[in-house]
Formats: C-alpha cells, structure tokens, sequence
C-alpha cells in the first residue's frame, strides 16, 4: 500500500498463484465510509449476539421456572385434597357427635324435641296427622320427589379431578382452612373425649339405642310433613322406608324385647322392639317374620324380611323410632350414613 496524496489511498493486491498485481485507489472519505460500515455491522453482530444469549439463557430459566411451577401445583393439588379429605372427616365426626349427643341423652322430653326434625308444612297448608298407607304414591314417584342423595361435584372430564372454585386454590385461602382445621381439630378432640366419658356411663343406654340402618337399600321416603297427591293436604310421615329386594334381612337395630309379632292393617307384617328409656322402633310391610312377642334380641340380629304386605305400593321397610310413642327422625339416630 502507498499514499499518493493526503485525500487518496492506494492499495496493491498481488496473487500468490499467477503473480499478476492489481491496484485499488479509494478516497479517504471512501475508506472511512468502509471502516465505518464494518464497525456498525461489527456492533450489530456483537449486540445481537449478547441479546441472543440473554434470550437463552432466559428461555432456560423460564423452561426451570415452569418446572418448578407445575411440580408445586401439583404438591398445592396433593395438600388441598388433604385438606379437603380433613374437611369431610371433621364435618362427618361432627355429625357423628352431634347424633351421640343426641341419642344419648336420658331426658325424653329433651329428646322428643330435639329429634323431631321432619319438614314442617307451608303457613296455612291443611295438614293430616299421618299418611294413610293407602293412598302413597308409588315408589318410583316417591324416589324423584325425596333428595336422597346430595348433588354431585363438577367433575373436570379433562383433568379428572373435581372442580374446585378459583378462589379456594389460592395459597391464603388453603393456609385459612389448614388453620381452621387444625383448630377444629382440637375443639372435637375434646368434644369426643367428653363424649366418651359420658358414654362409659351410659353404656346400657347405648346399646338400647337404634343406631343403624336395619335393612340394606336405599331411602325412598323420609320422615317429615310431605303434600300427600291424593288429597292435596300436608301428610306426616312417621319414619322412612327403605326400598330392598323381597326378603333381604330386616335387623335389630339395639338390644330390647320384641313386643308386637304379627298382622296389622296398615302395616302388614308388623314387628316392634321396645329398647327401654321409653324408646321404641317399628318395622312394618314384611314378607317373614322371624321372632315372637316376648323375645330378647341384640343388635344384628334378623328379625324379618323384606316384603310387600299391607298397604304398601311396592316392597320396602317401613322404619319407625318413637320416644315414649312421638315419631322421630330415624335418620338421627342411624350412626352408619
């Protein structure tokens, strides 16, 4: 390369193959064009290479993050059932002391008034004392107008999970119900240990107290006023009935004394326990009946069989509790629901 003046520069390129030697004049102001050029492109290249890193290194944290989200959703998902599962069991033992309680308690007249907790009738509604056999709908009808069963969660077909409000998955909310749980947890511990010491006391009472379901099946009808569809009046309905298959076993629900054995109008096959402190239970519609008057029976053992006998519209049980002769809710004293 040569200078031949201030505003020009000459540069001579020779190939090493053919030896031959070319020359290149540019200008000043050309070359710093060139340097110039080569500069910013050198920058660019630098610039978009740091901000292509950045984005990697980014994307990385990012994929990192989302792992560590989706493994603390699912340790959320893991500790809100939980939580869910300790809700359902406080409220179950919940129930299950308030019906000790209940049952277990010497006073009648306290009793009476407490189990009694059928459906009252509308302000003003006729009402029937009780619903004659006769004119009871027929079963079916009777399941779709009784809510046996509570409704069903919303079940997320796409996570198979159930679905859970938005509000309860936050991490305040879940941190609220542990706390709140584990407070309940304590009032019921003490609850139940009070409980127990009562019933230690009371342990012949429980033993002639009803407290399970004495057939197999499903509950058609509950107690309490219902609108009777022949005369349009509130009927009261002084038990449950429990629909089973004809001659699936009828139990005693307590230890007591069988002190009706046979055939009554309404009822048909009738048998009836006296368990003492002024409790008595029914069992109405048989199709067998397996004891006599004067029995002693325990709790479980088979005192009947299903049927279809009086009036009745289908074969099922009809289950009474009656305190000192007042009807009461059976489902009160049924431990196992």
């Amino acid at each position: 390369m040569s200078t031949t003046d201030k505003k020009r520069m000459t540069f001579f390129v020779v190939s090493n193959q053919t030896g031959q030697t070319r020359k290149i004049v540019i200008s000043t102001a050309q070359l710093k064009v060139i340097l110039f050029t080569i500069s910013v492109c050198v920058l660019i290249f630098v610039t978009g290479f740091i901000d292509y890193m950045g984005l990697l290194l980014q994307s990385m944290e990012n994929k990192k993050l989302k792992a560590e989200n989706a493994s603390l959703i699912k340790q959320f998902q893991v500790v809100d059932g939980k939580v869910s599962s300790l809700e359902n069991s406080l409220e179950r033992v919940k129930s299950f002391t308030t019906k000790l309680k209940l049952i277990t308690n010497v006073d009648a007249e306290d009793r009476i008034l407490k189990l009694t907790m059928g459906n009252k009738p509308a302000p003003g509604q006729p009402i029937e004392e009780y619903e004659p056999m006769d004119q009871r709908p027929p079963s079916e009808d009777l399941v779709g107008q009784d809510q046996v069963f509570n409704p069903k969660p919303v079940v997320n077909e796409a996570r198979t999970e159930v679905a859970v409000e938005k509000s309860d998955r936050d991490y305040a909310s879940l941190v609220i119900r542990i706390d709140k749980a584990v407070k309940e947890t304590q009032l019921k511990e003490q609850s139940v240990i009070e409980l127990w010491e009562s019933l230690s006391e009371r342990q012949s009472l429980l033993n002639a107290t009803p407290n399970i379901r004495p057939a197999k099946g499903w509950i058609t009808s509950r107690f309490g006023y219902r609108q009777n569809p022949f005369t349009g009046k509130a009927t009261m309905h002084a038990g449950i009935d429990v629909a089973a298959a004809p001659g699936s076993p009828v139990y005693a629900p307590a230890d007591g004394i069988v002190v009706f054995a046979s055939y009554d109008e309404g009822y048909g096959k009738l048998v009836s326990i006296d368990h003492g402190y002024g409790v008595s239970t029914r069992f109405g519609h048989n199709s067998q009946i397996y004891v006599h008057v004067g029995q002693k029976v325990s709790k479980w053992d088979v005192i009947a069989a299903v049927g279809n006998t009086g009036r009745s519209t289908g074969p099922h049980l009809h289950y009474e509790v009656r305190i000192n002769g007042t009807p009461v809710d059976p489902s009160n004293f049924i431990l196992d629901e």
